[in-house]
């Protein structure tokens, strides 16, 4: 019998209406690569349509937001509501390296190239409405937490808004997690650091918003990054509710990015302002 060491299976009773999937050769990566697209109900005759990159955590790839998290219907319904603009859903995989690739650039491929220019040239050349100015906005889970908000703060004009869910803070939090050799991944601060990345690009940056589960092993490292931020005069959105690393706790929580980034996308007066 075929011994895996991890199994992540899409949940059958959420439905695949509307979903699109693709597979591009990447440049970046030097190997074939695989995007869940969807566009929201209203985007037909848009222009400039929103993008939303939504990254998934170790083990996972590109199916897992919308066949685990529900991502598209809670997009769908959050747009019927007029809590968010019509937008794409990007969802790609990581580049499926190993138990997970840090989204960062490694010796002899660019995960971090792959997210940041070819998933959105994808966007323009399969999704109607989707255009050079279409503003672009990214968020993940644990590991695509730590890839969002990195990516945010090596890239602060590229990206209108950013978001993570129970976020990976520090490179060293991978080696819990992968049995991978990370040797070839990048040394930079940027890239070995949440914290170092965004007080880099420090009054450059967009909005950005993170929540962690107090149940949730990362917690004490979420609110580190929060009092650093704070210290740093880093402004941010940041939440804990009750929850652990699961997809019990990322379905609700991708609720409250997706009203951040409708509050963004509308140019609301403080687009930090929620409801408890």
């Amino acid at each position: 019998m075929a011994d895996f060491r991890t199994i992540e299976l899409s949940d059958p009773a959420i439905p695949v209406d509307g979903l699109r999937f693709a597979t591009v050769k990447s440049r970046a990566l030097r190997q074939r690569a695989d995007v869940t697209m969807y566009a929201t109900p209203g985007a037909d005759g848009a222009t400039d349509l929103p993008i939303v990159i939504l990254l998934h955590g170790v083990y996972g790839s590109h199916w897992a937001w919308a066949l685990k998290g529900d991502a598209h219907r809670t997009a769908a319904r959050l747009v019927a509501e007029g809590a968010l603009p019509p937008v794409a859903l990007l969802m790609p995989s990581d580049g499926l390296w190993g138990d997970g690739s840090g989204y960062l650039p490694h010796q002899a491929q660019d995960f971090e190239r792959w997210i940041v220019e070819e998933v959105p040239t994808l966007a323009l050349e399969a999704i109607a409405g989707c255009t050079p100015r279409s503003p672009l906005l990214i968020a993940g889970l644990s590991m695509g937490g730590f890839g969002a908000l990195r990516l945010v703060g090596k890239h602060p004009a590229r990206f209108v808004a950013a978001a993570a869910h129970s976020t990976m803070t520090d490179i060293a939090q991978f080696d819990g997690l992968v049995e991978d050799d990370r040797a070839g991944w990048s040394g930079a601060e940027a890239d070995r650091s949440v914290a170092a990345a965004l007080h880099a690009a420090r009054g450059q940056l967009p909005p950005i918003r993170f929540d962690c589960g107090r149940e949730d092993p990362f917690i004490e490292a979420n609110r580190t990054l929060h009092a650093t931020l704070d210290t740093a005069g880093i402004r941010h959105r940041y939440v804990e509710r009750d929850g652990g690393h699961e997809w019990s706790y990322w379905t609700v929580a991708l609720e409250d990015t997706l009203r951040f980034f409708g509050r963004v996308l509308r140019g609301a007066g403080d687009v930090y302002e929620e409801k408890p």
